[in-house]
């Protein structure tokens, strides 16, 4: 049964559908030597498919292992393979791959940073994108201006913006002194600028975003700003059952380097509780030290005394 292009080249890695059905667009996808149309259907499995002159794979999904990374995007960098300008893109630090390619799953504006999953699988990425599916995403985000309790209730119950009703699932105050105040809140959309277009909509300003959280998964606190981590089986197959598709059965996370990483993670644990000790042992020491001064000092005073009384008598 025939597929339409773009559906079996997400599937395969290439891309989300949106972007493939943007190449497709554009004139850059050819089957059998003949520019592709957009909605064109794949009716021969060994067709050749190139992208930008280049020949593909279109493997069926089952022979594709699917690979999830969590990236700490920094602020300033671009959700973009490609900038023409030359700027810092988040695939530039990511790890090369062999017949397949990381695929954002949506984005970041470049002055927001935190959480952002990359997967080899461009059917996962399309559903986790997808509005239909309300995978909820929290930010941390710091807000300048007058916040009331009324502006809260707006945000929760929705605010209507340029492109239809917007809303935060939740809101919870994190602190705060004069104008600048902190938030948690969650929202179950993906649309272009939404926290900050909400927030503006009550006359504040976002001065510092954050995403800490897309579904149950967590921004690692101990991952540094511009690093990443793969996700285990178990966390894969979570973002999997969220969206309905089929459990994957295996993983490439090298167990090794796992098991290393946690090697270091108590040999650094080790180092600490030794600097701790030695710290505490500096701090008895002279504690000591001036309790036996003390009581030479003491023993001191005492003969000097008897010595005294016997030189009165």
């Amino acid at each position: 049964m025939s597929e339409k292009l773009q559906k079996v080249l997400a599937r395969a890695g290439h891309g989300s559908r949106r972007e493939l059905e943007t190449l497709i667009k554009s004139g850059r996808v050819s089957v059998n030597g003949q520019v592709a149309n957009l909605g064109e259907r794949l009716e021969d499995d060994s067709a050749i498919i190139r992208i930008d002159g280049h020949t593909v794979s279109a493997k069926a999904q089952e022979e594709v292992v699917c690979r999830v990374l969590a990236y700490y995007k920094p602020e300033g960098e671009l959700c973009t393979r490609h900038d023409p300008e030359g700027r810092r893109t988040v695939f530039d630090r990511l790890p090369k791959i062999r017949g397949s390619r990381w695929i954002s799953v949506g984005r970041l504006d470049a002055n927001t940073s935190g959480l952002l999953l990359f997967t080899t699988d461009g059917e996962l990425a399309n559903r986790l994108m997808h509005p239909s599916r309300q995978v909820e995403r929290e930010y941390l985000v710091r807000v300048f201006g007058d916040v009331t309790e009324s502006k809260i209730r707006n945000l929760v119950h929705g605010v209507k913006l340029e492109d239809g009703m917007a809303r935060f699932e939740d809101v919870v105050y994190a602190g705060g002194e004069g104008m600048n105040h902190t938030f948690y809140v969650a929202i179950n959309e993906g649309r272009n600028r939404e926290v900050r277009r909400l927030w503006e909509s009550q006359e504040t300003t976002v001065s510092r975003l954050k995403r800490v959280r897309y579904g149950d998964i967590y921004l690692d606190k101990k991952l540094p700003r511009g690093g990443w981590t793969e996700l285990t089986l178990k966390d894969v197959n979570y973002l999997r059952e969220l969206v309905e598709l089929k459990p994957e059965k295996e993983t490439l996370l090298d167990q090794n380097s796992a098991n290393t990483s946690r090697q270091r993670e108590r040999s650094r644990s080790q180092k600490i509780r030794r600097a701790v000790r030695r710290h505490e042992e500096r701090v008895s020491t002279p504690s000591k030290g001036r309790s036996n001064q003390q009581r030479r000092n003491k023993k001191s005073a005492g003969e000097a005394g008897s010595r005294a009384k016997t030189g009165r008598r």
